[in-house]
């Protein structure tokens, strides 16, 4: 019993970290589907903001904490010649990590109004989104998510 133990711990420590952010996970807040032109613009999406995984453990240049599932997914169907913006507002400072449709990472901290983030595509991929909304303290705070063609916070 002691080897196979004593195998085992061996094989997690060799095994590494497990991948924080899981885009295959069911997201928290929910799906939306959203095309070019939709109403109403903005579209929101009440959420909890937070984590116990640091962002910038896991991209650089990414702040705040953040979960391992994503809190909402988007998926989008572009067209015309409008941005997508998504961004978050709370009484807190809150941040964003999005994972495109390309598998590319995008992160934000207070590019919006105040402490509130904002990414914009200008030329967004039609695709699933997948949005993680961090807070920057490590606490858990009300947030609102806010995906618009229009508007940015």
């Amino acid at each position: 019993m002691k080897n196979l133990l004593g195998v085992a711990a061996a094989a997690l420590l060799i095994a590494g970290p497990v991948a924080a952010q899981d885009i295959s996970a069911n997201p928290h807040a929910g799906t939306v589907r959203l095309s070019a032109g939709f109403t109403p613009d903005p579209y929101n999406v009440s959420v909890t903001a937070g984590g116990t995984i640091r962002a910038s453990e896991r991209f650089s240049g990414c702040y705040g904490y953040i979960s391992h599932a994503p809190d909402v997914r988007l998926h989008w169907s572009g067209g015309g010649n409008l941005p997508l913006i998504i961004s978050a507002t709370s009484s807190r400072d809150t941040t964003l990590v999005v994972n495109g449709p390309n598998g590319s990472w995008y992160c934000d901290d207070d590019s919006g109004e105040g402490t509130n983030p904002s990414l914009r595509f200008g030329s967004p991929m039609s695709g699933q989104y997948d949005i993680w909304i961090g807070s920057y303290g490590g606490d858990y705070v009300s947030a609102t998510l806010s995906i618009s063609e229009l508007y940015s916070n």
